[in-house]
């Protein structure tokens, strides 16, 4: 059987995430979704109401399955699967995770990347952040959460695009751009999104293809976004890395990085393992992202890796090449750490200059 896909959506407060849901809910695409929210109320699902499962779960006319949290994700996610086992409720075939205004969807992404139970059934699709195109300047300029949340996901959802003026909106999409180049930017007017442009942003899609390296990986972005850095702040070290924009070189966004390292010969395994391991020891917290595709020697095929601060998944073989290349690539999405200390500490571990005990002072 192949694992249930989970998206997990999150976004800033008042970003309209509740709109959002509602609309989805509606949508015949999502027929075999099952939604895990927060509370039935904040959504207003009664006039969708169909059947009640129990006190925790309603069958929508759409087909769509809705869950409240009232405990954690792991029990909601195993109650979820135990019901569909049970036949209680349909054969949903993927999960959103609805999580709250400012939450940080690090402890449910490491849940579905460890938790054994939760791992057995369901697979880590993508994040989704919704960012309110009126506020959301402000925001990320107040919030370091909020920052975060736009800077991990693998689609950013602008709401409110049609009452912003479109100088807020571009400069928006400029900075959230430069935050995180490999995130589609989408637009939901009045709450309207296709599902479609939502789910399958992860490394396999549902109809189990060929996995989509490419879409997941998006190195071409930081490579563009490399190409447009140049020459704006080489004089300019330290952490103003985008000191040619208008805000304060103070703000949040500044402490965050992301850049595609690639290293061309094959990678011994264990030294990949030890380098993860150093990075995650003096930097977890600030290892915001990091997914790459490994050309290890002695395999044939290469290896997806996927971590999310300091926790990893367990690596993943993957069918074939997505390309003639078989260079290694890692993107890694950060704070506070730059890409030449994570080159210079990842060229010294894999080539062998740099022993595990010699240890090294964390920059």
């Amino acid at each position: 059987m192949s694992l249930l896909p989970v998206t997990v959506l999150t976004g800033f407060l008042g970003a309209g995430k509740s709109t959002l849901l509602n609309k989805l809910l509606r949508h015949p695409d999502m027929g075999e979704t099952a939604v895990i929210i927060n509370e039935f109320g904040e959504v207003g699902l009664d006039h969708l109401l169909v059947r009640r499962v129990d006190e925790d779960v309603v069958l929508l006319n759409s087909g769509c399955l809705c869950c409240t949290v009232r405990s954690d994700m792991v029990d909601a996610l195993r109650e979820l699967f135990l019901k569909r086992v049970r036949n209680e409720v349909p054969e949903f075939q993927r999960v959103v995770i609805e999580t709250t205004g400012l939450a940080d969807p690090a402890p449910i992404i490491h849940t579905l990347m460890t938790d054994p139970l939760v791992g057995a059934h369901f697979r880590m699709d993508g994040v989704v952040t919704l960012v309110d195109a009126v506020n959301g300047d402000n925001q990320l300029d107040r919030q370091r959460e909020a920052v975060k949340q736009a800077a991990v996901a693998d689609r950013i959802v602008l709401t409110k695009t049609d009452i912003a003026t479109t100088e807020a909106v571009e400069a928006l999409r400029n900075r959230l751009h430069a935050l995180n180049p490999a995130a589609p930017l989408l637009e939901a007017v009045s709450g309207e999104i296709d599902p479609s442009a939502l789910i399958d942003c992860g490394l396999f899609t549902t109809e189990d293809k060929a996995p989509d390296v490419a879409r997941w990986l998006n190195e071409e972005a930081y490579a563009e976004k490399a190409e447009e850095g140049h020459g704006q702040h080489d004089h300019d070290h330290g952490h103003h890395h985008h000191g040619h924009h208008h805000h304060d070189v103070n703000r949040h966004d500044s402490h965050i990085s992301s850049f595609c390292v690639t290293v061309d010969d094959p990678i011994e395994w264990e030294l990949f393992v030890s380098a993860m391991e150093l990075l995650i020891s003096s930097k977890g917290e600030d290892l915001l992202r990091v997914k790459g595709i490994l050309n290890v020697v002695g395999q044939e095929y290469p290896i997806a890796v996927h971590g999310v601060q300091h926790v990893f998944h367990p690596p993943v073989p993957l069918p074939e090449w997505p390309s003639t290349e078989r260079a290694s690539k890692i993107v890694f999405i950060t704070r506070d750490l730059d890409k030449e200390t994570v080159d210079s500490l990842l060229g010294a571990i894999l080539s062998g200059r740099m022993s595990m005990a010699s240890g090294v002072e964390p920059a």
